[in-house]
This record gives structure tokens, sequence and C-alpha cells, in this order.
């Protein structure tokens, strides 16, 4: 819910770098000066250009079955990150036309709710459209084609020109409109805190770009009360950014149970354009239809260029019914469920469906059991986050 916590070419082009200093409105053009973090130099590192997804496939690359939840009896508050490789940056599957359509709509029904560049994040912003540029035709050449002026997209028919100025909308938005992902930037300002000052947040779920935007990184989590952020994880999290390198990629991944189907925001918690988003205004104990596991995979990096660390956050989202059926789900699931705390099941808001779901999925589990399931055998068939 929270932030918390690339060959089939033959031409590259970059941008210019004064391009990314260069801050466009609609109708205008300006310049600001952005110092790197720290007063540091950009660093020299460029991302390497990835091999293709192997066998990868619009129709038929199923999203990764990502079941981030581990056995009670403690559930442990940390951040969670393992390093990825620079290739493995960006995950997309047979799901990216619901994706795509459901994200193209929301820039045109809810805009700057939803996306959104402050001046002083528009040279980092420009930035990461490059680097996704120069990462989607390589790792995905089936599905882009990189342009003497952008990016194809081969599917959908678009073509990005990221050289005109002004650019014809933010370029958070064609970021957007390129992943499956939901994108913010966090940058660095002479006080030493980073600040949320660029986003695409249109499939978050639970949280609004427009509640966060211009926060500090731990205003963002008191403000949405994450449990244990003071006493866990603000000192990590801080010395974190610090020392992000920008030949360092991670990833974490958490989860939420859901009760509707509805991607982009969960109607269950109110309105997303009123006043008091809460689980208070959810409906108590409904059948086990009504419950969906959303899960997101984040990863975070450093630009090279301006500084700025990139969340990308990728959301899967399924019924809880069709998840159980797969073999050790439903037994681990129910065990973590039970392992959250006082503050971690407000949070997560489980007085509102906790009934129902664990003893779904305690039945579930059972029949599994009945059917010569063996448990001694769980870590040798599926292992965290799987």
């Amino acid at each position: 819910m929270m932030l918390v916590i690339t060959a089939g070419i033959l031409y590259y082009f970059r941008l210019p770098s004064t391009l990314l200093q260069r801050i466009t409105g609609n109708a205008k053009t300006k310049r600001v000066n952005v110092p790197y973090p720290t007063g540091k130099a950009p660093e020299t590192f460029k991302t390497p250009v990835p091999t293709p997804h192997p066998d990868w496939s619009i129709e038929t690359t199923k999203p990764l079955p990502y079941r981030a939840f581990r056995y009670g009896p403690k559930y442990n508050v940390t951040m969670g990150l393992r390093s990825i490789r620079p290739e493995e940056w960006i995950e997309l599957d047979n799901q990216y036309p619901k994706y795509h359509a459901e994200k193209k709509a929301r820039i045109a029904d809810r805009g700057r709710k939803c996306v959104d560049t402050h001046p002083d994040a528009y040279p980092a912003a420009m930035e990461l459209l490059q680097e996704l540029v120069d990462y989607l035709p390589g790792r995905y050449p089936t599905l882009f084609k990189r342009t003497a002026v952008g990016i194809d997209n081969i599917w959908s028919g678009e073509s990005f020109n990221i050289v005109e100025t002004p650019l014809a909308e933010d370029p958070m938005a064609i970021c957007a409109r390129l992943v499956q992902d939901d994108l913010a930037l966090m940058i660095e300002r002479p006080d030493g805190q980073y600040y949320l000052l660029a986003g695409a947040v249109l499939l978050a779920g639970f949280w609004r770009l427009s509640d966060k935007y211009g926060m500090t990184l731990s205003d963002i989590h008191y403000s949405g009360d994450v449990p244990h952020y003071k006493e866990k994880l603000e000192t990590g999290m801080l010395k974190f950014f610090k020392r992000l390198r920008c030949d360092t990629f991670f990833t974490r991944n958490n989860y939420f149970i859901q009760v509707d189907d509805a991607l982009a925001w969960s109607w269950s918690i109110g309105d997303e354009d009123g006043d008091t988003v809460s689980w208070s205004t959810a409906q108590r104990d409904k059948p086990i239809d009504n419950h969906w596991f959303r899960s997101e995979r984040q990863s975070l990096r450093r630009l090279p260029k301006t500084g700025a660390v990139c969340f990308t956050i990728r959301t899967y989202f399924m019924p809880v019914t069709e998840m159980a059926q797969e073999d050790y789900v439903p037994g681990r699931l129910a065990s973590a469920v039970r392992s959250w705390d006082g503050p971690v099941s407000v949070y997560k808001g489980k007085e509102k469906y906790g009934t129902v779901l664990l003893d779904y999925l305690d039945k579930e589990h059972e029949k599994q059991v009945e059917n010569g399931l063996k448990l001694e055998e769980e870590d040798e068939v599926r292992k965290y986050p799987w």
C-alpha cells in the first residue's frame, strides 16, 4: 500500500543532457537547478541493455505467483529488501492489456489527482522516461520498438515522442502508459530529506497520490499510520536512501486482503474523492467470494543522472478462492494472518474479514491435508516469496 517499504534492437538514442534540465508545462518552458543529492556529481553508471525476457508473450506469459506471506507465530516488521539484476527491473505479463486500459482511462478521468510532477522533479521524471525507453525494447522486443524520437508500443499502436518540447503530456503519464506498475520519484532536497515530488499512482487500491504528494519519506508513513514505522523502520529506511547506489537494484513484496474486486481503488474503504478513507466504512463478514488478495512487487533504484530514488509498484490481484487452491497456500496464509499483532491487524482491516477468511482458509487447508499434502515437503516445493 505504501511506498515501503533491460538485445533485439540495433539503434540506441539518448537524450542530450541539457534536455534533462528542461522544465516544460502545457504552454511554456523554464529551467531549474536541481543539485544531485548531497552535492555529488552525477554517476557514470548506465543501466545495462537487458537480454530479451525468455519466451515472453502478451498472450501467454502469466503473472508471477508472488505469495509474500510467512508462517507465524511472529510477524516480523522489516523492509524485506532483496537485490535483483538490472534486467529484472520491470515485469510485464498477459494482464498488460487490462492494466493499460485501466491506466489510460484513469489518466483521462482523474488527471493530476493520480499523475503529477513538481518542477523540481521534472529532470528526474525525464530521466526515468529515458531509462524506460532504453530498457523496454530490449527486454520486451515483441511489445516495444525504439524509434529516433522515442518508443512505439507495437500492441497498442501508440507512438511516444520524448524529444519534442514541450512534451504532449506529463512524462510520468507516459511512463505509466508503458508499464503495468505505478511509479513514484523521491527527490532529495537541501535539507537532506527525500520528498515525493513525482508520481503516477493509478492502481494503488488504498492510497492516493494527492494525499502524499510533496511529503517527506517519513511523513508519508506517519500519515498512513504504518505500524511500527517509528521504532522498527524509520532509521534503517533513511540510512538506506542515503546509501543507495545506482548500480544496485532492489525489490520487496507486501500483501493485503481486499473485500471488493476493484483493482484501481478499493471502494469498500470509502469514496476515492471523499474526505474519509478508512476500513471503518467497509462491510463486515462479507461472503468469501468477495475477498481478494492484493500483492505488490516494489522495486527501488537510484537514477544516475539526477540521483532521484525511483519506486515501481506492481500490483497483483486475484480472488482468495482461486489462490487457495494452490498447494500449501491456505495453511500458510492463515498462519500469517493470525500472526498479525494489534496495530498490523488494524492497518490491514482484519476486523472486517478475519472471521470469514480464516474459517475458509482452515477448511481449504484441511482438504489439502486429507488429500495427501505432505507438509514436511513445502520448502522443497515453494519458498518465499512464492
